[in-house]
């Protein structure tokens, strides 16, 4: 919305150019998504559910009481800001809707006595999923780009469906399981989302680096960029609270949602891979422990039986591990990994 008032205002205000800046409308949406959370959400969080705590969890105890489900506030103001700050385009706006979705299942799982049921969840999660992948194609082939392969593929629909789907699906789940130490899901989930932001504004969103890297330039990424950096600004303003010891917890309705959104921004990517690069801390610490449990449920192959997940229980129960260890060490290996993955991923082609 912004971005058309400054072009209709420039004619009268010279500074209201700012507004067609894209620079300036992910900064501005970044700040403003950091200063409404943090100023929203102690007003508000006595309205939220209260945690009962989970069953097997590593310091769960500590959290009892506290109030959770923060994603049904913060989501929101992320939606607002994302409608004000990035120029409109109609799949981010379903995308954005998907996000709602999601935030409305998590919240409705955070206030049900003991949780809905895992296959309910799934259910919906798929529902979300297939969802967000439609709007992400827009119904048309998609171009994507590949590692170790440097020609753009053009993908049908139903293929582009069939690999969006579940690589969203498991984002939603692994950022959920993610959440079970203060601030690491949040912590995590921003810094794969920053990442996300800068490939997509400074090298499939730039014409001229694209062309050099021989990716696809998409005419759209700054687009994405801006809604990834309002997201990051977003769950600043959380984890201002959310920082061990935390006052206010994320909640599925928070968890669901951001994993959505992030996923999502892998795909806008043009490069699936990229998940896998720069949330593998992420994907590691979640998603296995959901291979382990369908490997021994529904084909009773045991794997990893003396690891538990997620992988945070395991280190804190097994290895000693404190909550601050947990979180500044898995940062690091994020950090330093990515970094590294994302070379090899632009430049091995």
């Amino acid at each position: 919305m912004l971005y058309y008032l400054g072009q209709w205002l420039a004619d009268w205000a010279g500074p209201m150019r700012l507004l067609g800046s894209n620079i300036f409308l992910a900064g501005a949406g970044t700040a403003m998504g950091a200063l409404s959370v943090w100023w929203l959400l102690p007003r508000y969080w006595r309205l939220l559910p209260s945690d009962q705590g989970r069953e097997y969890a590593v310091g769960a105890a500590q959290s009892i009481g506290k109030p959770m489900s923060a994603g049904v506030l913060f989501i929101p103001v992320f939606v607002v800001i994302a409608f004000l700050f990035v120029p409109y385009h109609p799949k981010v706006t379903g995308l954005l809707a998907c996000a709602l979705a999601a935030m409305m299942i998590g919240y409705f799982d955070d206030r049900a006595v003991g949780g809905w049921s895992e296959y309910r969840l799934g259910a919906l999660d798929l529902l979300v999923s297939i969802c967000a992948a439609w709007f992400l194609c827009g119904g048309e082939p998609v171009s994507i780009w590949l590692p170790l392969y440097k020609e753009v593929l053009v993908v049908p629909v139903w293929l582009y469906m069939a690999g969006a789907t579940p690589l969203l699906w498991v984002s939603i789940n692994a950022t959920n399981c993610t959440d079970g130490v203060d601030g690491l899901s949040a912590s995590l989930t921003s810094m794969a989302i920053l990442f996300l932001g800068g490939i997509l504004y400074g090298i499939v969103g730039h014409a001229e680096i694209a062309q050099y890297l021989l990716v696809p330039h998409y005419v759209d990424g700054a687009q994405w960029a801006i809604l990834a950096f309002v997201m990051v600004g977003t769950l600043t303003g959380y984890l201002w609270h959310n920082s061990y010891p935390s006052a206010v917890l994320m909640g599925d309705s928070g968890s669901r949602p951001v994993g959505l959104i992030l996923g999502a921004l892998a795909l806008a990517s043009g490069n699936p891979f990229l998940i896998l690069v720069v949330a593998f801390v992420i994907l590691v610490n979640g998603a296995t422990g959901m291979v382990k449990v369908v490997l021994m449920r529904f084909f009773n192959i045991p794997i990893f039986k003396n690891i538990r997940y997620p992988l945070h229980d395991h280190v804190r129960h097994n290895m000693g591990w404190s909550n601050t260890q947990v979180l500044v060490r898995f940062m690091l290996l994020q950090a330093v990994g990515t970094p590294i993955l994302l070379v090899l991923l632009l430049k091995i082609r």
